[in-house]
């Protein structure tokens, strides 16, 4: 499909400088090159340290372009362990989020396991840096291309981190964002905005067995519109297919438990990933790929904590997919846009292969990040709407019948307006009164921490100038502490800013090194884990 809304002078532009160049052309400005709008002031805050006890927690933090994991004691306040994916043969790992299992001990420092997924190949291109990485010939076919799930042991004997397996060489499924373990904390899901894919898997222990799928599906737009700048806006039909792996493989190879041949880029529809906030620039034709008019975004699986539903998010198609993962059917689609249905039915088109349509009239801006409240009972469910229409969506999640949810309010704040500043990641207090959103606005402005009455939806407390990038946050599971990481990954400041989940107090800023995405708390139990990265992104 031709892409009518693209002028010709600014293909050219493109077309000459490259991928890298592509990442500061207009449009990704945030992304590598300097905004030409003004800088925010200068946070006011004095670095003091954190000289209060965090409690006795292990926080996990990926170093995003520094290709590494890290872990640290947070009573010691030391690093305990590291793992560094080049160090395996990835030539370009991009450690990019991760999710802690419980430990089976309820003693991490016993030992724990994480699966953290990896993206490569141009993604590490779109951020202007002046690399030499594609002339060396170290994006290959595989290694170099990232989208590796790496199921990694802290092993409290020896004091290391060991990498246990490459599960996506184990099933053939290679996605690359968010990662998200299972309530019960016996498997985990993984997707990939780039292929539109999601897979879940179940919880492989210790460093000799492997893990298997559960299920896997892909989800394709059918827009309504011929040119790409009207693709999503004028509607269209989701096409959700489960993918059925092969047995008989390329090469002669045979595999008793099926294999999906996804590994590296294959099936990208996209060539880099569309960082945060990024969606208009695929309706611009600012990011190269494929099929970027068949793009769904779909990029992450997070969990009602009640442990039967699965939302999968489109961040391009303005909501999520409700899965029910105890027969693997797709049950509703809940769409955050305030002009569109809250609830849109799923109709299954075809058994062999098994594919169900939703259709959409509009969609009047996309979605990003999205999370359940683990400690409301019933829980309620959020999603971010962004770009358009910076708000937040509130549904009613307590009918047994998903079909039956809908949206019942906003968050929304003055200041929100036009692109940015936009609500980005969302988490919850230990007893459910509050929702932590981060605020997300280009560099080199800082971002912002709302807090949330849970009851009013009122923003209750803003910190600003918080730091560049701020994304995931992780909450000590006493109710005590927030953890609010700022990422560094674009060569800019990085570190942690701390704050009390009760009080809402100001307790200052730990060192986060080398760049990063997401954090989490390894849980003790599975009752902590859906407060870390479960039922929230």
């Amino acid at each position: 499909m031709k892409n009518r809304n693209v002028d010709r002078r600014g293909l050219l532009k493109m077309a000459a400088a490259g991928v890298a160049g592509a990442g500061m052309f207009k449009g990704l400005e945030y992304l590598g090159a300097t905004p030409t709008w003004g800088a925010s002031t200068t946070a006011t805050r004095k670095f003091t340290g954190i000289c209060e006890d965090l409690g006795d927690y292990i926080y996990l933090t990926p170093t995003k372009l520094g290709g590494a994991t890290q872990a640290v004691d947070l009573k010691s306040m030391k690093q305990l362990a590291w793992i560094a994916y080049w160090n395996y043969g990835d030539t370009c790992p991009i450690s990019h989020h991760l999710a802690a299992f419980p430990a089976d001990t309820g003693d991490p420092r016993k030992g724990f396991e994480f699966v953290n997924s990896t993206q490569g190949g141009d993604n590490v291109l779109m951020y202007g840096i002046p690399t030499q990485i594609k002339e060396l010939g170290l994006l290959d076919k595989l290694n170099g291309q990232g989208n590796q799930i790496y199921r990694v042991g802290y092993e409290g004997n020896t004091g290391q981190m060991e990498l246990y397996e490459n599960i996506a060489e184990t099933t053939g499924l290679g996605l690359g964002v968010h990662t998200v373990i299972f309530p019960d904390g016996e498997g985990f899901a993984s997707a990939d905005g780039q292929k539109d894919i999601v897979g879940f898997f179940n919880r492989a222990r210790g460093p000799h067995e492997k893990t298997k799928v559960l299920a896997a599906f892909r989800a394709d737009w059918k827009p309504n519109s011929e040119f790409l700048g009207e693709t999503w806006l004028k509607g269209g039909t989701i096409r959700l297919e489960r993918l059925t792996p092969s047995v008989e493989l390329s090469g002669g190879r045979h595999s008793p438990d099926g294999y999906y041949e996804y590994r590296g880029s294959t099936g990208n529809k996209l060539n880099y990933e569309m960082a945060p906030m990024a969606e208009l620039l695929v309706e611009r034709g600012q990011i190269p790929g494929a099929s970027p008019h068949t793009l769904t975004g779909l990029d992450f699986a997070l969990h009602d904590p009640r442990n039967q539903f699965t939302a999968m998010g489109l961040r391009m198609c303005g909501g999520c997919i409700i899965m029910d993962r105890k027969n693997w059917e797709p049950r509703c689609f809940l769409q955050a846009n305030k002009g569109c249905e809250a609830n849109v039915p799923v109709k299954k088109v075809s058994s062999t292969p098994e594919i169900w349509e939703i259709v959409l009239p509009k969609v009047e801006n996309p979605i990003h990040e999205s999370g359940f409240n683990p400690s409301r009972n019933p829980p309620i469910f959020t999603m971010m709407n962004n770009l358009r229409s910076n708000n937040m969506a509130i549904f009613d999640v307590k009918d047994a019948d998903p079909r039956n949810w809908q949206r019942v309010n906003y968050v929304h704040d003055p200041s929100w307006v036009g692109e940015y500043p936009s609500p980005f990641h969302v988490a919850f207090s230990i007893d459910g009164s509050k929702m932590f959103v981060s605020i997300l606005r280009p560099k080199p402005a800082r971002s912002d921490v709302v807090v949330v009455d849970t009851k009013t939806w009122d923003i209750i407390r803003t910190f600003r100038n918080v730091g560049i990038d701020c994304q995931t946050m992780a909450v000590t599971y006493d109710g005590k502490y927030v953890i609010q990481i700022f990422s560094g990954f674009q060569r800019l400041e990085a570190g942690a800013f701390v704050f009390r989940q009760d009080t809402l107090e100001e307790v200052g800023y730990m060192p986060n090194f080398g760049g990063h995405h997401d954090c989490v708390i390894v849980p003790r139990t599975v009752e902590e884990l859906k407060f870390s990265r479960c039922c929230a992104v």
